[in-house]
């Protein structure tokens, strides 16, 4: 059943930005998230109240460049620092964080969207819909996401249907077994700048902020 978006609904977006970078990475040879063609297609031109990016912070600060740039784009960042244990374990989780807050911010929003293929999240997404009565829509990529995170959701917005218009770098160099590819650069953690025109008649100049 088709969900219905109309420009008056409340909508929230919510992004696990650790699973985007890992999908990403794994799945498209080191590509970039295009942050800003996201935020743009997921809200489709409704009411957006809050955006908000769960993000891990590092001892050298380096991420600091990409944090100021998607506050730049309207999207607000609740920072972690990354626990690094005795004997080299290190643990960065917002799970929990972000369902809290999704939860909280429920009363003032029609529409919930999550940006993760976490299956983590499928208890979240039942309890917004059931108990909430909020249209649950969750972005990400098809190939990795969680197969009953994509049935609990109201709708699924499959980023890997279309790569050149989310990712930034990529060239058709995607691997549907989600191995690396070899040479390939890792992706910079702070790369902002304007992204051009893409396909799909979309056709419009964009800030891009990638991860």
């Amino acid at each position: 059943m088709p969900i219905i978006k109309h420009p008056d609904q409340r909508v929230g977006i919510f992004i696990d930005t650790q699973n985007f970078y890992h999908s990403a990475k794994n799945l498209f040879s080191n590509a970039r998230v295009n942050f800003g063609a996201i935020l743009r297609d997921g809200v489709a031109g409704r009411k957006l109240i809050r955006a908000m990016a769960y993000v891990i912070s590092t001892k050298t600060g380096e991420e600091q460049s990409f944090f100021d740039a998607l506050g730049k784009i309207g999207i607000e960042i609740r920072v972690k620092e990354l626990q690094e244990f005795y004997g080299g374990a290190k643990k960065a989780d917002w799970d929990v964080g972000l369902a809290v807050d999704a939860i909280t911010l429920a009363p003032k929003l029609d529409t919930i969207i999550i940006c993760s293929g976490d299956g983590d999240f499928v208890p979240l997404v039942e309890f917004l819909r059931m108990n909430a009565g909020i249209q649950v829509e969750v972005i990400a990529f098809g190939q990795s996401a969680s197969g009953k995170l994509k049935e609990a959701a109201d709708d699924f917005f499959d980023l890997s249907l279309d790569p050149e218009a989310y990712l930034i770098g990529y060239r058709g160099r995607g691997r549907s077994d989600g191995r690396q590819g070899d040479g390939e650069e890792t992706p910079s953690d702070d790369e902002s700048g304007e992204d051009g025109d893409d396909k799909g008649g979309r056709g419009r100049s964009r800030r891009a902020v990638s991860l």
